[in-house]
């Protein structure tokens, strides 16, 4: 949307996330593991199985990973490499659909590592119910997250504040993070803050003449500000929330603040690079 280059993006944003990830990381997830006690969440609690099955190869398992990969893969490259109405290209492009290729590694699973390794079909019933358990209130707490992060998004509460915060006569790059920021608080999506951001800050970068390397950094800038604070209207709060049987209170104390460090720090890497560029 600000037309920079990619080059320049991925420079940045590695500099920038190489110190966020150290930060984020180790250093405060060293820290934090002091500060909060979590049990094993009780969908990790199995009864004992008969483990004196010879245990699958890598290749074996390797290979059933790389299926849908490889099926995605091949519908993308037959839209660029044939033409459409092609025959070849219309079944790939219904065997690299996401839920078929998907669907097809399943069951190969099923037959792979299950009735071909002895287990009845019962008991290949028996561990995909169990494995599907922790899905179900993981699934409803993050899509009522995700309700209310659009009902945020809807309502025009974040195109209101960052219309309101590029006024200011702030640096560009600093409102660049801002709006993100603002936005991102304000309603929860990250994608919905970039997007945001990069509308409303794009005009004064035409103004400013800001081009090349800078704006790289612009985009580092607001990706770092749509990172910071995801707390309970961002459906990947409640995910980490229900996946780890973690409450509300020590999420907010171990992911929401793992977030920021990871915001923070990004943005400090390319501001002090903006004083030699911009």
């Amino acid at each position: 949307m600000i037309g920079a280059d990619l080059g320049w993006v991925i420079l940045f944003g590695v500099l920038a996330g190489i110190p966020a990830m150290i930060l984020a990381g180790p250093v405060f997830g060293k820290y934090i593991a002091k500060k909060i006690h979590v049990t094993i969440p009780d969908y990790m609690e199995f009864e004992e199985i008969d483990t004196s099955k010879e245990l699958p190869s890598f290749k074996m398992i390797l290979s059933l990973i790389l299926i849908p990969l490889v099926l995605i893969l091949a519908n993308t490259l037959s839209a660029v490499l044939l033409d459409e109405g092609n025959a070849v290209r219309d079944f790939l492009t219904f065997l690299g659909h996401p839920f078929v290729a998907l669907t097809i590694a399943t069951l190969l699973t099923f037959v792979f590592l299950g009735t071909r390794r002895g287990y009845s079909r019962d008991e290949v019933q028996e561990i995909a119910t169990k494995a599907l358990e922790p899905a179900g209130i993981i699934i409803l707490v993050t899509g009522a997250g995700g309700v209310f992060k659009q009902v945020l998004i809807d309502s025009g509460v974040g195109d209101v504040l960052g219309e309101m915060m590029a006024g200011s006569p702030l640096p560009a790059i600093v409102l660049a993070f801002l709006i993100a920021t603002v936005v991102r608080v304000a309603q929860g999506s990250a994608t919905v803050s970039m997007v945001t951001a990069a509308g409303l800050i794009t005009p004064l970068l035409e103004i400013q003449n800001i081009t090349g390397a800078a704006l790289g950094l612009i985009v580092i800038a607001i990706a770092s500000g749509a990172t910071v604070l995801s707390h309970v209207n961002d459906s990947g709060f409640w995910l980490v929330n229900r996946y780890f049987g973690l409450d509300v209170k020590d999420t907010l104390k171990s992911w929401t603040i793992m977030e920021t460090i990871i915001g923070l720090t990004g943005f400090a890497v390319v501001f002090l690079i903006s004083l030699f560029i911009i």
